[in-house]
């Protein structure tokens, strides 16, 4: 295992997340990360490795090519390529990728230009193709191979570039080398793009992957759009009018239970009886290990509905735990919890 040292950029193994390395304490053997928002977090050395190229926001740039190495009588046309360690994770089994546009400058939509990135949210190498079409011509505009849980800059677009995006084709072909892998299938969709949204500040949204808001669109939920489009309306007829259509079995209506909403107050004095000697970065990780605990304990049980009573305070916890949910728990839904009971102070999370 490579020796860690300050200001090495590293990535939680057991964990989301990452940062900088800014301190290292010999004597209780941990090492405390800085992450994208400030916060020194204290980990064990085993629960991190040292990677490259990270953005703030620990969600890592596919690295590029280097220079070509010389042609010899053996090879030919041969490139050296750095290739950061491959961390799977169980969530990253389901293919996960996403266009996204990002403006250079928000302020400016009316003449600003946009950035361009393939996001490879998953543990599947991607082969893609994306195309401009022109009835039944295509025009490649973006094209390569991305590693897993990486994102790459594939095109700087100005305003009069807009309309070559306005119709693209997007093909994906996930894998995995060097071992087995559960088959995925190929992402083939059309995309539609309305360059008037580039224009509007609403038409952007916050994102998980940029500190800036973004135009987004997740290729695989983009793919099965596609595959309701083309069933024609004849065949929907076809199928009503058919002889052969089974009748729906009819089954009694069975309410649930209304279950309890659970409350946890994450207060650390509610926490711990003593917190001697607790660094505040201590405590926001034992709170953070509360929450993940409790998030586990009822993952299976649906619809389920638990309020995390954090405070108001400066929002330093609050703002850990919607990290959390917008990244580790996406189809979770959450929301502020009853202001008449809890104020600003809590968070109300329903399991899906």
């Amino acid at each position: 295992m490579k020796k860690l040292n300050i200001g090495d950029n590293v990535r939680f193994l057991n964990e989301i997340g990452g940062g900088i390395i800014v301190k290292i304490d010999e004597q209780t053997k941990m090492v405390y990360v800085q992450d994208a928002d400030g916060f020194e977090i204290p980990v064990l050395p085993q629960e991190c490795v040292v990677v490259n190229n990270v953005k703030e926001n620990n969600f890592p740039i596919a690295a590029k090519e280097e220079n070509p190495l010389p042609t010899t009588s053996s090879s030919t046309n041969i490139t050296e390529k750095k290739v950061l360690q491959i961390i799977e994770t169980p969530e990253g089994e389901e293919l996960n990728v996403i266009l996204a546009f990002v403006p250079c400058n928000i302020k400016t939509l009316q003449t600003t230009n946009y950035d361009c990135y393939i996001i490879n949210d998953s543990n599947y190498q991607l082969f893609y193709n994306i195309a401009s079409i022109s009835g039944t011509k295509a025009r490649s505009l973006a094209n390569g191979q991305i590693e897993p849980n990486m994102q790459e800059q594939i095109a700087t677009i100005t305003k009069d570039e807009l309309n070559d995006w306005e119709k693209i084709r997007t093909q994906v072909i996930p894998f995995k080398l060097e071992k087995s892998y559960e088959l995925q299938n190929t992402i083939d969709c059309t995309i539609r793009i309305n360059p008037t949204k580039f224009y509007k500040l609403h038409c952007f949204s916050e994102s998980v992957y940029f500190d800036a808001p973004s135009i987004e669109y997740n290729l695989a939920i983009e793919a099965n759009k596609n595959k309701l489009e083309d069933i024609k309306a004849e065949d929907i007829k076809e199928a009503m009018m058919s002889k052969e259509a089974k009748q729906p079995t009819k089954r009694p209506i069975i309410k649930n239970e209304k279950k309890e909403i659970i409350e946890v107050d994450l207060h650390i004095n509610q926490l711990l009886d003593n917190t001697n000697g607790l660094q505040p970065a201590d405590m926001l990780h034992y709170q953070m290990e509360v929450f993940h605990k409790t998030l586990a304990e009822h993952k299976k049980h649906k619809g389920q509905k638990i309020v995390f009573i954090h405070g108001k305070g400066e929002g330093v916890l609050r703002k850990e735990i919607e990290k959390a949910l917008k990244s580790k728990y996406k189809d979770y839904t959450f929301q502020d919890a009853s202001f008449r009971e809890y104020g600003y102070g809590a968070t109300l999370v329903t399991i899906r």
